[in-house]
């Protein structure tokens, strides 16, 4: 189970709407509160944000990798985040007060495209939970319910680079395995001939989806 599953099944277990932000380096204090559109009628429209909806209505926000938005960006939320339960929009020239039942969560990667948080921010995000890689039956698990049509021997490749990649500390995911075993297969074409030609082409396969996997991340 990802981060961001884990959030949002935890929020429906309280029984209050959820509500996903998706955070990006491009994500402006303005798209997080709220955004003026043109309407049809030529007119100006504001457009509350997904965090602001879950304010209103007593539910659960959930901000997906949150440390890629810039400290200008988190600073807006700031209030939010303690006693005080508002937001402010400069572009709308209005406050908004928060419901008592109103969460917020937030989802965080660890890596070179991200930045640190703030110290305020930081310390007005607890409590904080830190979900390390699964465990190498765990990882097995998750790859053979997410690749039903894989045969042990690709499972076999893509558990134990994943496993190689964890003791490195390298930050490649399941999800990175699993999207390599997929380019894999889409590379081979069910191979007819003899095993062992048929074991060589799976894993140059590999080999080259796990090329063309990583050198995209």
């Amino acid at each position: 189970m990802g981060k961001t599953t884990l959030a949002y099944h935890a929020a429906r277990h309280l029984n209050q709407p959820v509500y996903l932000f998706q955070a990006t380096i491009d994500t402006r204090p303005e798209d997080l509160i709220v955004t003026p559109v043109i309407s049809d009628q030529g007119k100006i429209k504001y457009m509350a944000s997904s965090i602001v909806t879950a304010m209103i209505k007593g539910g659960v926000a959930v901000i997906d990798e949150g440390n890629r938005m810039s400290e200008k960006s988190w600073a807006s939320l700031a209030p939010l985040m303690d006693n005080r339960r508002y937001v402010e929009s400069i572009v709308a020239g209005i406050k908004i007060k928060a419901h008592p039942a109103f969460r917020l969560c937030t989802t965080m990667n660890d890596d070179a495209s991200t930045f640190d948080l703030p110290e305020y921010i930081h310390s007005r995000l607890q409590p904080q939970i830190f979900i390390d890689f699964p465990d190498r039956e765990e990882e097995r698990l998750i790859l053979s319910a997410n690749l039903p049509f894989a045969d042990d021997q690709i499972l076999d490749y893509v558990l134990n680079f994943l496993q190689v990649a964890h003791e490195a500390q390298e930050r490649y995911t399941v999800r990175d395995g699993i999207n390599i075993a997929r380019y894999a297969l889409k590379r081979l074409n069910i191979a007819k001939e003899g095993k062992g030609k048929a074991k060589e082409r799976t894993i140059l396969a590999l080999k080259e989806a796990a090329s063309m996997i990583l050198d995209e991340g």
